[in-house]
């Protein structure tokens, strides 16, 4: 699959305070592939880490029966309030991934994790970073929804996960097809570092995950489906 270098069409929020993730690139690509999913009224739709909203207002508008979870209270009444204006009916719940809803089944799980590598191997307990720090190789969250996913999905279900390449792409389909799903790359974007990346760049050299005169990153969609 060749890697698209594109310009998104990023969804819109009204709504987005300071230290709540913004619509961004990611975003963008992960409402693409969720626009090509089967969706109707019976559809039942998890959104992992909801942020803004952006993609349970986007499940929802599409006619899903939308959830949607977030470990910081700021991003639940900001997707709220979101919904709230997009004339959108969403349950939110804050808490921790699935476990915030636990025992339930859904037909899609959406996830736009953190999963920036940082330097710092201890997670962000409060302001901004915890929107898009994940430990040292970028992996905190994404393992987690790679392991909790097939018990979360309903028979013939399907998990949308946007992630960077730099977190491993081969390791997320392994862990994926490990814990019982048929995953597979859907979508694939080149896009500019932002301005994390490049405040972490002299770093991110050093530990081998990209080279100094990098500017770009790979983000990918894996779609991981439970037979």
């Amino acid at each position: 699959m060749a890697v698209e270098s594109w310009v998104p069409e990023l969804p819109v929020v009204s709504f987005t305070p300071s230290g709540v993730y913004a619509p961004q690139w990611d975003t963008a690509l992960l409402t693409r592939a969720l626009r090509r999913e089967a969706i109707s009224s019976a559809t039942t739709v998890l959104d992992l880490g909801t942020g803004s909203g952006a993609l349970a207002i986007q499940a929802a508008r599409l006619g899903a029966r939308v959830t949607a979870v977030d470990i910081s209270r700021r991003a639940v009444l900001t997707a709220q309030v979101n919904a709230l204006l997009a004339g959108r009916r969403i349950r939110f719940h804050r808490g921790d991934l699935d476990a915030a809803v636990p025992g339930r089944t859904y037909d899609l799980i959406v996830s736009n994790p953190p999963y920036v590598p940082s330097p710092d191997a201890r997670l962000p307990r409060r302001g901004p970073a915890r929107a898009w720090d994940a430990g040292r190789d970028g992996r905190a969250f994404i393992d987690r929804i790679c392991a909790a996913a097939p018990a979360a999905l309903g028979p013939g279900g399907a998990l949308l996960l946007v992630h960077s390449s730099l977190c491993g792409t081969q390791e997320t389909l392994r862990r994926l097809a490990q814990a019982g799903l048929r995953p597979a790359v859907t979508d694939r974007a080149s896009v500019p570092y932002g301005p994390v990346l490049r405040a972490r760049q002299r770093w991110l050299a050093e530990a081998g995950l990209v080279h100094e005169d990098d500017s770009r990153e790979e983000l990918v969609v894996i779609r991981a489906h439970r037979a």
